[in-house]
Formats: C-alpha cells, sequence, structure tokens
C-alpha cells in the first residue's frame, strides 16, 4: 500500500509539472500572437507585395509570417479556421461565392491592386482599323466575358443594355455598330487563337504567360473602371477583426505610397494599384 501511494504522488507531482508548463507555454505563445501576423497569399504577385512591408511592420512591433499558397481554397479555410490573421490573393466576388458555398464569415478589410483585361492585336493590328463584321475572342466564363464585353464598350466598340454591369453577356449587347462577331473561349486559349481572329481580350496573367505585356495591348482596363473596383484584389480577415490592431496595421502598410511604387515598378502594367 505504501508502495502505491508513493507512486500516486509521483504521478501526480508530474501531472502537475506538465500541466503548469503546458500552461506556461500557451501563455507563451498567446504573448508572441500579439506580435506576429500571419498572412496566406498567392507567390505572385500578393507575396512579393507583401515581403515589401515586413521592415515596416517590423518597425510598429510586428513580425509578418506569410504563408504562400498555390490554390484558392485553403487559404480561406485557414482564415475562417483562425490559423492566420488574414489573407491576400482574391476579389470580392470570389470571396462572396466563397462564403455562400461554405458558410465562411469572412469579409474585406482593404482593396490594393488589380490585374487588368487587355485587347490584344490579332489579324487587325489597331482598334481604329476594325472593319464590319471583324471577329473578336472573349472568354466563355460569366466573370471575364463580363470584364471583355464591359472594356469593348469603354472603346466604343459596343453598348450593352443599362444595368448589365458585371453580370454582362452577348445577349446583353444592345448595339453592335461594326457588325462585331463575338466568339466565346475558355479563358485559357484565347491566346491561341489570335492569328485566327481580328483582337482578343485577355486576362492580365494569361497575357503574360502568352508572352505579351500589358503595354503591347491595344486597351486596358482602367484603374477607375467598374471592373478595377468590382475585381480589385483584397485584404481578407475574419468577420470581426476588421478593426483590430493586427489588421490595422497590415492593410496601412500594404495602402502605402511605398507599396505602390512598387508594383508600379516591377509589374509593368500587369498589376495596377487602386488605392
Amino acid at each position: 500500500m505504501k508502495k502505491n501511494n508513493l507512486k500516486r504522488k509521483i504521478t501526480a507531482a508530474l501531472l502537475g509539472t506538465a500541466i503548469i508548463a503546458t500552461l506556461l507555454t500557451g501563455c507563451g505563445n498567446k504573448k508572441n500572437d500579439k506580435n506576429v501576423i500571419k498572412v496566406g497569399a498567392s507567390p505572385t504577385p500578393h507575396a512579393e507585395i507583401l515581403n515589401v512591408v515586413k521592415d515596416k511592420l517590423k518597425d510598429k512591433g510586428y513580425k509578418l509570417e506569410i504563408v504562400e499558397y498555390n490554390d484558392y481554397v485553403q487559404p480561406n479555410t485557414a482564415l475562417e479556421d483562425g490559423e492566420l490573421d488574414a489573407n491576400f490573393f482574391q476579389h470580392q466576388p470570389y470571396l462572396d461565392d466563397f462564403n455562400k458555398e461554405n458558410k465562411t464569415h469572412i469579409v474585406s478589410a482593404g482593396s490594393v491592386h488589380f490585374e487588368p483585361f487587355g485587347l490584344y492585336a490579332g489579324k487587325t493590328k489597331s482598334l481604329e482599323d476594325l472593319k464590319k463584321g471583324a471577329t473578336v475572342a472573349v472568354p466563355n466564363d460569366t466573370t471575364n466575358e463580363a470584364r471583355a464585353l464591359l472594356l469593348l464598350e469603354s472603346e466604343g466598340l459596343i453598348k450593352l443594355k443599362e444595368g448589365a454591369g458585371i453580370s454582362a453577356t452577348v445577349v446583353d449587347i444592345e448595339e453592335n455598330p461594326l457588325e462585331l462577331e463575338i466568339k466565346e473561349v475558355e479563358a485559357a486559349q484565347i491566346a491561341r487563337t489570335l492569328q485566327d481572329v481580328d483582337i482578343a481580350a485577355l486576362n492580365g496573367n494569361y497575357a503574360l504567360d502568352a508572352g505579351y505585356k500589358v503595354s503591347d495591348a491595344l486597351a486596358v482596363e482602367k484603374s477607375d473602371s467598374l471592373a478595377a473596383k468590382t475585381y480589385a484584389n483584397i485584404i481578407a480577415v475574419k468577420e470581426g477583426n476588421e478593426d483590430s490592431a493586427k489588421t490595422k496595421a497590415l492593410v496601412e502598410a500594404v495602402l502605402s505610397d511605398e507599396v505602390k511604387e512598387y508594383i508600379n515598378k516591377n509589374y509593368d502594367g500587369a498589376v495596377v494599384p487602386v488605392y
């Protein structure tokens, strides 16, 4: 019996020590977490942009930890689960759909940049040279097709029905003076069709992949356009954290003249600040 009592006392003492150590470790982690801002981001350009503000945040007493993701699901689920303080990779329409489909509670804390659509030359080398019946390749998915049609409208080539906006499709074309033939093509394949059409609407990333610069485009979305405002890439946080000290510090650092200068210098118009 004495041996058993001794064993129980030793076990109790060890458990107590372990519990105290765990509590102390937990307290230490919580204390450190207050000084760490953990942000999920796509490698380009988002993580690159975040790296610009590391020193700025360090001066404010924060360590910026960037977690790179190559998909558009994990950074939102990680944010919802509390593994991240923020993420930076998506635009508002995508976030709205994600919240709806996954019952998540993520909101925008600030708009940073957008990646503009452009009209690129195929068989016709300028918009002024377009002839009646010219062919125009546009993406066949709803979001990107609307952007392409809005860009065509901004150049005076078509007119859309009032209110069509970011949901516009070819059936919303109200006026088409040149009787342009709109060809709907899978977005990733459009660059390959350029030799077969007069002009094509390309997203910035696909244009870059095909070896084009935004400066090669015949026309691009303006930074104050509906598309720019709608599809601006945002810093997202979990609902309720919009005004936290971490969020305010992160947003202030990213929406700075230093970042704007970096974007304008390094992306040749493929990434455009919206602030």
